[in-house]
C-alpha cells in the first residue's frame, strides 16, 4: 500500500541526479537569506537618511527663509543659498556618519577609522556638489527663488541624487565588508 509520504519520494528527483533543478527546500533558503542580507540594510540605510533628510531641509529652510526678526520670508542667508546648503549638508553628513557607522554598518569590521572617514568625506564632498549644482541650476540658471522651487531642486531632486550616490559608494568604499 502507498502512503502519501512513500508516493512523495517517488515522484521527487534526487537532488544529486544529473540534470535536475536544485530542491525546493534549498532555494527557498537562499533567497530569504539574499533577501536579509540586502533588505535590512537598505532600510537602515534609508531610515538614516530619511531622519538626515528631515533635519537636513529644516535647517536649510530656517537659513534661507525665516527672519528673527521678520519671521518667514526672506531669511539671514537668502541671497546665499549655497552656502546655507552647505552648512546644513556638513552637520547632516555627520549625523549620517555615525548612523550608518553605528547602526546600518554596524555589523561589519571597523578596519581603519581614518582611512574610512577619509573616504566619507571625499564621497560626501561629491555627493554635495552633485546636490548643489541642482540647487545652483534651478536659483542661477533658471532664476528660481522661492521656497517651493529650492526645497524641489535642492532639497528633492539634489537629495535624490547624491543620496543615491552615497548609497553605492559607502558600501564599497567606506563601510567595506572584508
Amino acid at each position: 500500500m502507498l502512503t502519501p509520504d512513500s508516493t512523495t519520494e517517488k515522484n521527487t528527483p534526487s537532488p544529486s541526479s544529473p540534470g535536475t533543478a536544485a530542491p525546493r527546500g534549498a532555494v527557498r533558503r537562499g533567497a530569504p537569506g539574499l533577501l536579509a542580507e540586502h533588505l535590512g540594510p537598505t532600510l537602515k540605510f534609508l531610515l538614516v537618511g530619511g531622519v538626515v533628510f528631515l533635519l537636513d531641509a529644516a535647517m536649510y529652510n530656517v537659513l534661507v527663509f525665516w527672519h528673527p526678526t521678520h519671521g518667514w520670508g526672506e531669511g539671514l542667508m537668502h541671497a546665499n543659498p549655497l552656502t546655507a546648503k552647505i552648512i546644513a549638508i556638513a552637520i547632516a553628513s555627520c549625523l549620517t556618519y555615525l548612523g550608518n557607522r553605528l547602526w546600518t554598518f554596524g555589523d561589519r569590521p571597523r578596519p581603519d577609522t581614518t582611512r574610512s572617514i577619509m573616504m566619507f568625506i571625499l564621497i560626501n564632498l561629491i555627493a554635495t556638489a552633485l546636490q548643489l549644482s541642482c540647487l545652483g541650476f534651478s536659483r542661477y540658471v533658471l532664476g528660481l527663488d522661492t521656497v517651493l522651487a529650492d526645497n524641489i531642486s535642492g532639497t528633492f531632486i539634489g537629495q535624490i541624487v547624491s543620496t543615491s550616490f552615497r548609497y553605492v559608494t559607502y558600501g564599497r568604499f567606506v563601510f567595506p565588508r572584508r
